[in-house]
């Protein structure tokens, strides 16, 4: 059988697909499969990819995309504060209980299990203690300590490391050239009041900048994903949806800031460059504490604006 949806190319044939694609031939998959890693979007593929397997597979009489598959269910965070409630999980058990339509057994994807409140993760804790048959359970999160340890037992795990794709949001490769020409300025040295007003107007016009790019970002990724989304999804979840497309995306923005930090530090490094030896580690520890505080529900601009204030006195203290 040719699948539908195929493993991301950087993961095919690596040990975790190898060991899952036997588990499938064999029958003998786990009912309960923890999928963690750092990009939500790479957990999303693998899930999509197994489902396809175990859905379409023979004897199934019809062959769905995964997404459309009517015995695969799916759970996700909902509203801005993207949790996932009782009500909502026992709404997904209530499913999985039922004897499958089409496909020889059932799959239920759950997105960012870690958003669970307390009682939806001991609602769940039961099914897991006795899972209902022919189902396949997939639980997606890129915090597995935050789940409870009694459903982190009860799971397979796999661990899977983040596909990297750079980010393609307009006016983001024009920023990371504009960052990097600042940093080269700091590093020059900033003499005088005048020189020092320019850099400080240059940073507040990135922050203004990383903004407009976060929210094109944003909407330019939720225009494609919500055209393979269910007619019937629900404004909370829709909503809960597009917090976190924005939420995956600025990590990947903060990411690359981090990794043109680099880039431009190494070579500088390298000549033994003593203004860059002390000040790349402590900018990179502020961008690191800075993105740590956003999981916390730091503003991004207020994020950015701190590390880059930071940057501007690491770089030009004599």
């Amino acid at each position: 059988m040719t699948a539908a949806s195929p493993w991301p190319d950087a993961l095919a044939g690596t040990p975790a697909v190898a060991v899952i694609e036997q588990a499938i031939a064999r029958h003998r998959l786990s009912h309960s499969l923890l999928l963690h890693g750092d990009d939500h979007d790479t957990l999303v593929s693998v899930a999509l990819a197994i489902a396809d397997r175990l859905l379409n597979a023979p004897p199934a009489p019809a062959q769905f995309a995964p997404e459309q598959h009517p015995d695969c269910f799916v759970l996700r965070p909902t509203g801005k504060m993207r949790q996932i409630s009782a009500d909502a999980t026992r709404d997904l058990i209530g499913k999985v209980q039922v004897s499958p339509a089409v496909a020889p057994r059932k799959v239920a994807i759950l997105h960012e299990v870690d958003r669970m409140n307390t009682a939806a993760a001991n609602v769940f804790l039961k099914t897991l203690e006795e899972p209902p048959a022919n189902t396949t359970l997939l639980l997606l999160t890129t915090r597995p300590y935050a789940l409870l340890p009694t459903i982190r037992s009860r799971v397979l795990h796999f661990r899977f490391a983040a596909v990297a794709t750079a980010v393609a949001a307009d006016g983001w490769a024009a920023w990371l050239e504009d960052y990097r020409a600042w940093l080269g300025r700091l590093a020059g040295g900033v003499s005088g009041k005048g020189a020092a007003a320019e850099q400080i107007f240059t940073l507040y016009g990135l922050v203004a900048r990383f903004s407009a790019v976060l929210d094109a970002g944003t909407e330019e990724v939720w225009k494609r994903q919500k055209e393979k989304l269910p007619a019937d999804l629900a404004d909370d979840e829709q909503v809960a949806i597009e917090t976190g497309i924005a939420n995956g995306l600025r990590a990947r923005l903060f990411a690359e800031i981090e990794a043109a930090t680099r880039d431009f530090s190494l070579p500088r490094l390298a000549t033994g460059d003593e203004k860059t030896r002390r000040a790349y580690p402590a900018a990179i520890e502020k961008l690191e504490h800075n993105v740590g505080l956003l999981r916390l529900n730091l503003n991004e601009a207020a994020a950015l604006e701190d590390f880059m204030l930071g940057s501007l006195r690491l770089w030009t203290q004599k």
